[in-house]
């Protein structure tokens, strides 16, 4: 990895930059299925959200500038979902390839796994870019299916590969009540 970059906690002073690089690939990329970029504020109650679950959201820092973030939302709302989490990343165009991805993932695993979460699930559209699923990969993530057209955007249909890795113990026993 670029030894230059920092990963740490996101703060509120940190979702400006969060939002812009976001809005980036809401306007102009398929890694995302949003179709209309989330205002500031949006996107500083959703950081609350994450925050207030005791989930991670981070950034990864270069020369003073906010380079890519990550974080672990929960799966789903259903109580009997509690323990899975689902993971995004997003990096600056200009900053991939380069490790940010992979130290920004693994943190937010190795945070993950120090709290009661046993799984984590990884939604990629499926656009002909590989980078998301190898990096998933590279990380433990192995396919667990596939879901054809269930998103459209930019006037195409668009997938989704299901990506999963075990945190901790996974299903080898019961978790701890949350």
């Amino acid at each position: 990895m670029n030894n230059a970059a920092v990963i740490r906690d996101a703060t509120v002073a940190d979702m400006v930059a969060v939002q812009a690089l976001y809005a980036h690939y809401v306007l102009n990329e398929l890694a995302t299925f949003e179709l209309l970029p989330p205002s500031l504020e949006e996107m500083c109650a959703r950081r609350q959200a994450i925050l207030d679950c005791g989930l991670p959201y981070l950034v990864a820092e270069m020369a003073g500038e906010i380079v890519g973030y990550a974080y672990a939302a929960s799966y789903r709302p259903r109580p009997a979902y509690r323990y899975t989490v689902e993971d995004s990343v997003y990096l600056s165009p200009q900053h991939t390839g380069v490790g940010i991805g992979t130290a920004l993932l693994s943190e937010v695993i190795r945070r993950c796994e120090l709290g009661p979460w046993r799984q984590m699930v990884a939604v990629i559209a499926q656009t002909g870019a590989t980078g998301s699923a190898a990096l998933h990969s590279k990380l433990g993530f192995v396919e667990v299916g596939n879901m054809p057209s269930v998103g459209y955007k930019f006037n195409r249909w668009l997938g989704t590969l299901i990506m999963q890795r075990e945190l901790g113990e996974g299903a080898k026993s019961a978790p701890a009540p949350i």
